[in-house]
């Protein structure tokens, strides 16, 4: 990706980073536990070269190094059990390449690595990598590494690689190596992979025991670029360091490189496939009340309104204090629905499985189906059918055996309507908020503090208004000066004047009204003014049929721009570029259709293709690796027609993004998420309007390929 001035982290986003530190220091794995070293660029390696060792499944890793002038954050996160994924950020002090103003270089890269061989009694294990392969190239190499373990704790390694990896004593040359450009970047770099000199490397590693681990290597980078401007020294080709591991699974190394530099790195570690896993310090449940002999027949109840008005209220009282809402039921003889809301428990089948128990406890004894109709924002959205003969028979089995014996169907037309003393509904909260601003070369963090006050109107159970207004109470994001150059429609990197101007400010205020047209087929119409920096109105279409794991969606939006107060105000729909005095029309329509589909194994896709904010044409492509226990790793990039030279610094929008369950480090039931995206650019190409309660999310996570996922926590 490319160098220069990155701009910051949404300030969402950057809040949302500093998360993921914390938690990457929750227990993890122990150096006898399958867990490698991490090198100092914070890939499995020994000291600043590869090994083809693998973290464990789903691993999630972030480093931080310095050697000499230098200072390298990694996030990295094990994609596959042989499919790793790094995203850099590095500082270089005292580097400027020609035409950069800033003291310090700063730089963001990808890497990927995939295992070929995993190790055999006698095979090693053999893995090829391609390091800064989207990127400026600073860091660009590419490599064919092995190891095998020759005896407990000690390992030997050894490869070739090219680019930085063929920098040192190179043996060979396979072809003509494009050179790289510091000033530009974003854009994969095909014509450099597995070109020029190649060189080897290799090491060993010794872990006498599950704390410590003594690591030397014969490192075959030259460090051309940093030993030139005097950001380092080199007189050797041998490393040497010592890892140290915690009992909370964090890694302490410490470095001696090329005869000169003392370098130093800490690495936290979580796992999101087992963060939580099986989590939950909740009161129990309460048990099945198993029907007697007999029991079933008896319909007595059904000619007194007064019992099943008890039955009703019962249930309700039950439900309300497992975190549930029952906002109606309709009882029949041999048959009891029941319309749900569902406030507390970030796994659904978790809420089925407390509210099927409660209603065993509050049924007539005659009612031997149960259905189960969740809601959201006025949807229904399936209807779960479980027989209570299957609940007493199987409380004590497997949540497979009830699982097999649940039916899931559209909950179109299923819910009954809710009674009168749910609507209207009022929900406020006064917290404080914290927005962070961090990489600017200007001003590395700078941070705003205030109190966010938040409320929700719900008229009916599908039509709503809601918004939140803030208050700084004291930080410094408003004294950003830098204005950068855009050449499209400056639909985003205004960011700042935002940002400097809305004290107070009113983040959102909208009108939205929910709703189910037709069988498979949601509705979203919202008004007012949609997010920070633009007002107007936004209409919603999902297909997504109950049990299916395909969904398409259709969005059309009709904005205009709000003024920087962020307030009530709204400006023209054009913009000047304070660099160039350029004007440029932004359009009031944008719009995309989506389609979404759940591959299975925990993999989710989703591309949008359509009209942004600036324009431009084309289509962001998604893809996330999803976990039981609510925690989501994924990457986005889109492509338009605005060429690498429009968008500028670079070339395309691209990212990472989570979704941090909170109940899996509170230990209590929550439907609280953290969401983190971290963006390498905020800049006017790819941009979408950041519009409240798309459908997809609210819908999906209710029905049957999603509710599978998490089905095990059914009795818990």
């Amino acid at each position: 990706m490319a160098n220069g001035h990155p701009q910051s982290f949404v300030a969402r986003c950057a809040a949302g980073a500093v998360s993921v530190l914390a938690l990457c220091a929750s227990p993890a794995f122990a150096a006898g536990d399958g867990m490698p070293g991490f090198n100092l660029y914070g890939s499995p390696g020994l000291v600043d070269m590869p090994t083809a060792e693998m973290a464990p499944d789903a691993n999630l890793a972030l480093t931080v190094s310095r050697l000499g002038d230098t200072t390298r954050t990694t996030l990295n996160f094990q994609i596959t059990p042989r499919i790793s994924g790094s995203f850099r950020y590095a500082a270089i002090d005292n580097f400027r390449p020609i035409g950069y103003r800033y003291p310090d270089y700063y730089d963001r890269s990808f890497d990927l690595r995939f295992q070929l061989l995993t190790e055999g009694d006698i095979r090693p294990a053999v893995t090829v990598g391609l390091q800064d392969f989207i990127g400026t190239g600073l860091y660009g190499g590419e490599y064919i590494v092995a190891t095998k373990t020759l005896a407990p704790g000690l390992k030997v390694t050894g490869g070739i690689g090219w680019g930085r990896f063929g920098s040192h004593n190179p043996f060979a040359t396979t072809g003509t190596r494009p050179a790289q450009l510091l000033q530009q970047g974003g854009i994969p770099n095909y014509d450099r992979l597995f070109r020029g000199d190649v060189a080897a490397f290799g090491g060993v590693s010794y872990a006498p025991n599950d704390r410590l681990r003594f690591k030397v290597e014969y490192s075959s980078d030259d460090y051309i670029d940093e030993t030139t401007i005097g950001a380092m020294k080199k007189e050797s080709p041998w490393n040497y360091g010592i890892d140290y591991t915690f009992r909370n699974g964090a890694q302490l190394s410490l470095y001696h490189v090329y005869g000169t530099e003392v370098g130093a790195q800490i690495t936290l570690s979580t796992n999101p496939r087992t963060s939580g896993t099986p989590g939950g310090v909740e009161q129990a449940p309460l048990p099945v009340d198993p029907r007697g002999p007999g029991d079933a027949a008896d319909l007595g109840w059904t000619m007194d309104p007064a019992r099943g008005a008890s039955a009703k209220a019962s249930l309700r009282q039950l439900a309300e204090n497992e975190g549930l809402v029952v906002e109606a039921v309709e009882l029949s003889a041999t048959r009891a629905t029941v319309r749900v809301r569902n406030r507390r428990y970030n796994a659904p089948p978790q809420a089925y499985g407390r509210l099927a128990r409660a209603m065993t406890r509050s049924m007539p004894a005659s009612v031997e189906e149960f259905v189960i109709v969740p809601m959201s924002s006025g949807m229904a959205l399936s209807a779960i059918t479980i027989r209570r003969s299957d609940l007493e028979a199987l409380e004590n089995e497997a949540a497979t055996e009830i699982l097999a014996r649940t039916t899931f169907e559209d909950g179109f037309r299923r819910a009954p309507p809710p009674d009168s003393e749910f609507y209207p509904n009022l929900d406020w909260s006064i917290a404080p908020y914290l927005q962070l601003n961090v990489f600017d070369p200007d001003n590395p963090v700078s941070a705003d503090f205030g109190i966010r006050a938040a409320g929700e109107l719900e008229i009916t159970p599908n039509i709503s208004i809601s918004g939140s207004v803030t208050k700084k109470i004291s930080g410094n994001l408003g004294d950003v000066g830098r204005l950068d150059r855009s050449n499209l429609p400056r639909v985003r990197t205004d960011y700042a004047r935002y940002s400097a101007a809305g004290d107070p400010a009113i983040e959102y205020l909208t009108l939205d009204i929910y709703g189910r047209p037709a069988r498979n087929i949601y509705s979203r119409l919202s008004l007012g003014y949609l997010e920070q920096m633009y007002a107007g109105a936004s209409a919603e279409v999902l297909w997504k049929p109950v049990d299916s794991r395909l969904a398409f969606g259709a969005e059309v939006n009709y904005v205009q721009r709000r003024d920087f107060d962020q307030l009530f105000g709204l400006q023209d729909m054009f913009t000047i570029d304070p660099v160039t005095g350029i004007q440029r029309e932004i359009p009031n329509v944008n719009g995309h259709l989506s389609v979404y589909y759940d591959f299975g194994n925990g993999f989710h896709g989703q591309i949008d293709a359509g009209r942004y904010l600036a324009g431009d044409y084309g289509a962001t492509v998604s893809l996330d690796r999803e976990f039981a226990n609510g925690w989501r790793v994924g990457a986005y990039a889109t492509f338009t027609d605005a060429t690498a030279d429009e968008f500028g610094e670079g070339s395309f929008d691209k990212g990472l993004r989570f979704t941090i369950p909170l109940t899996a480090y509170i230990g209590t039931p929550t439907r609280n998420t953290n969401q983190v995206n971290i963006q390498s650019l905020a800049r006017d190409g790819g941009a979408r309007l950041n519009v409240r309660g798309r459908l997809y999310e609210q819908v999906r996570e209710y029905h049957e390929p999603d509710a599978v996922k998490s089905w095990g926590r059914f009795w818990r």
